[in-house]
This record gives C-alpha cells, structure tokens and sequence, in this order.
C-alpha cells in the first residue's frame, strides 16, 4: 500500500515530530491542532515545544512545503490521531474498594469525528494515542463507522503507540520497535506500510486491543518499579540509612537493578497510563493501584522531608528548582515537582519555582521566577527537585555566591558528590536518615 499524503491530527510532543518525520521522507502531511496558538507558532516556522533537533526537522518540512497545519483534516491516504489522552481531574471512579483516576477520551473522541467527513474508502486511520484496552474497537470504530463505511472492511483502522523518549524522540521515531495492532490483519498489514517509510526498527503486527495493552503495560512496568524504589527511600529515612548507597550496592547483584527514587513519578505515560488498568479492571489490579498511591503519595513525602529540615514550613521561604517531569526537558505534565510546590505552599511556605526548560511557564498558584537568581536571592531553603544538567553542575560555592540560604534539600541525588558542610551548607537528602 502507498501512501501520498497523511494527515496528523494532534501536532504535541508526539504528533509533530512523526508529521515532520514524514514529510522529510518525502510524503505530503497536513498537521491538525485545535490550538490557534499552537498553528501560528508554525506557521512563523517555530516550534511550541522543547526537543532536542526538533526545531531544524520541523523548519525542513515546512520549507519543502510537504509539511502544511491547519484547523481541520483534509482529504488523505492515512489519518493519525496523536492527540492527549489525560484523566479527569476532578472526577474520580469508586469499585471494588479502589477510588481511581478516569481516562479523559474527549481529545480521541474529537479526532475520530473530525475524520468522518473526509474518510473515504481504501484510508487507513491509526491510532497513537495511548489508550485503554479495547480503544480502537469500542470508541474509534463506531465513531468512523458514521461515515457509512465498515472498518476493517471500507477502511483499515488500526493502533500503533508511540513508544520514545522525550529529549530523544527523533531518534527512537526511526530506531525503535514499532507494534501495529490492527482491528484486522489486513489493517496491520497497512499500518505496517505506512511507518515502514522511516521506521528502521522492528515492525511488529498484532491486534488492536494486544497492541494497547502492550502500552499500558511497558508504562505501567515502569511505575511499579520506581514505586518499590520510592518506598524504599521511605525505608532508608526510617532505618537512618542512605537510600542511594544501598541501591548502588544491591544492584551489584547480577539479577538486581533497582531504580531511583525521586520526589514522584510525571509525565503523560508513566503517571496516567496504569490508571487505564485500574479503571478497567479494577478487581485484578491490586499491585497497580498500590504503586499508583506510593508514587502519587511520594510529593508528600517530600514536604515531610522539607519540614522537618527546616524545622516549619509557615512563612519559610523556599527556592524550587525544576518542575518539568524529567531532567532536560520542557514538559511539565503531571509532574510530581508542581505537586511540591502546591503542597509546600498549602503548608505556608513562600515558594519561588525555577524551571529553566520553561522560564515563562504560568502555572495556576505558583509563583515562577525566570531565572535562577531570581529564585534563590533572597530564600532560606534551596530545594532541588529536578536533576537538570545546569543545576547538577552548581556547586555549593557558586550556589553560596547567589543565595543566603545554608540549607539544601536534594530530591534526586543530584549535588551527592560535593562537600556542601565545607562550605557552609546544611545538606539532606531524600531516602538519607535525618539526624
């Protein structure tokens, strides 16, 4: 099968780099947003999100004039839809003793319906979006199905999750395995065709709702592990052992890899997609749920950790440095780093937050400074809650320069290795032992 022109439907941290991928390997892409600030970005040849390389890709294709946004999909031989897939914020569901979060289809939803008009016989439409179980047949089919044509039949429909790494995605785009889960085998098949254009890695071909599930269970993989991790930090605090040490020395064990604690778990796959578990079968998912509530729970061991450094939180005033999710990126989705700051604020503090991926970044009841001066001038706690390169590498004497604050609280083991007593600094440590 071939393919002449795609439509993306979605141009965020997934959907804009596949439509550019796509149009620099030759192929006519139109890129949908239902964002006109997002459109007006590149349509003046910038782009709205921090990625490494993503910037000149995105210039290329626009350039070429194979690559052309607008608000509404147009005629194509392939729709991808890679539009968020978040959860309720406010509304939770109750079963089986668990109260868990609800996946938000809306976004999925409004890309299936935007298609119908356009959708002719011979299309393919893919799904991206990550999703829970049984998406692509249950919700995504009926919807295209209004166009009176047959999915699987008039049309093939299938799912193919992203499955990259941010500050990496342009590379594992191309690199990485792909699965194309098709509602049936000759919609594989399609979908095969479609992303062999610049796909290097292994294509793999399955069903739909096995292709979801593959999804779900890599993130979610990753969830359970962090969590045992974060608990552990929990473990060493109360036993008056350092957590970071231990882990190094376990690991030594050939079947051992322990992960690293942090201040929580962020992002849009690793903090939400276990929840689609949860939601689904709530009766089977008992050690899922309870890695969802370590990991959610973590940010408040944080607090616990920062009050007692301080010795009170009323009135204190505290310098935050990073809220992205992850270390040098922009991508502030979920992350546990916000949830810090609104749970030290809620406590009394006066919190001035530093992300240096996002310095303008206005976030509802936090107050962000665009610059790391600004936030730790006049502060009495410095709190690292990110592992940026740029403050990984600030030494306690260029931090002494900058800030009357003598007392650290480090989250992520970043600034470990340096002396901070010697230079005058009372330093602690999440998963370390208070004295």
């Amino acid at each position: 099968m071939t393919f002449d022109k795609i439509c993306v439907l979605g141009l965020g941290y997934i959907g804009l780099p596949t439509a550019s991928t796509f149009a620099t390997h030759g192929v006519e892409v139109v890129g949908v947003d239902v964002n006109p600030q997002v459109l007006a970005t590149l349509r003046r040849g910038e782009i709205h999100i921090h990625e490494p390389g993503l910037q000149a890709v995105v210039q290329s294709a626009l350039q070429s004039g194979r690559l052309r946004v607008a608000e509404q999909p147009e005629t194509a031989d392939a729709f991808i839809i890679a539009v968020p897939t978040p959860f309720y914020e406010e509304a939770w569901g109750e079963a089986h003793g668990k109260r868990f979060k609800k996946a938000d289809m809306r976004a999925v939803q409004a890309a299936a319906e935007a298609i119908v008009p356009v959708l002719q016989p011979g299309n393919l439409v893919v799904l991206e979006s990550t999703s829970p179980p049984q998406t692509t047949a249950r919700l995504v089919a009926p919807i295209l199905e209004r166009s009176g044509l047959k999915a699987g039949e008039d049309f093939y429909l299938a799912y193919s999750p992203e499955r990259v790494l941010p500050g990496q995605i342009l590379r594992e785009l191309v690199e990485n395995a792909r699965v194309i889960g098709g509602l049936t085998p000759e919609s594989a098949a399609a979908g095969r065709d479609l992303y062999r254009i610049f796909v290097k890695g292994e294509i793999i071909t399955t069903d739909a709702t096995t292709a979801e599930m593959v999804k779900i269970m890599e993130n979610t993989y990753r969830d359970v592990n962090i969590a045992i991790a974060n608990e552990f930090s929990r473990l060493a605090a109360y036993f008056g052992v350092d957590v970071w040490q231990a882990i190094e020395i376990a690991n030594l064990h050939p079947r051992v890899q322990i992960l690293r604690p942090g201040p929580g778990v962020g992002g849009h796959c690793i903090s939400v997609d276990p929840w689609f578990f949860v939601e689904g079968a709530p009766h089977l998912a008992d050690l899922i749920y309870t890695a969802r509530q370590v990991n959610d729970g973590q940010p408040h061991f944080v607090r616990e950790l920062t009050q007692r450094a301080l010795g009170g939180l009323e009135g204190r005033r505290i310098a935050a440095l990073g809220l992205a999710y992850k270390p040098d990126v922009d991508d502030l989705r979920e992350s546990p780093a916000v949830e810090v700051v609104r749970l030290l604020q809620e406590a009394g503090a006066q919190v001035l937050a530093y992300e240096p991926f996002a310095p303008q970044a206005l976030l509802p009841g936090l107050t962000t400074v665009p610059s790391l001066d600004a936030a730790v001038e006049k502060a009495e706690a410095v709190l690292l809650l990110v592992n940026h390169t740029v403050f990984h590498t600030l030494t306690p004497q260029a931090l002494s320069q900058k800030t009357p604050a003598r007392l650290v609280v480090d989250t992520v083991n970043g600034w470990s290795g340096y002396d901070w007593q010697e230079a005058g600094f009372s330093y602690h440590r999440l998963g370390v032992g208070m004295e």
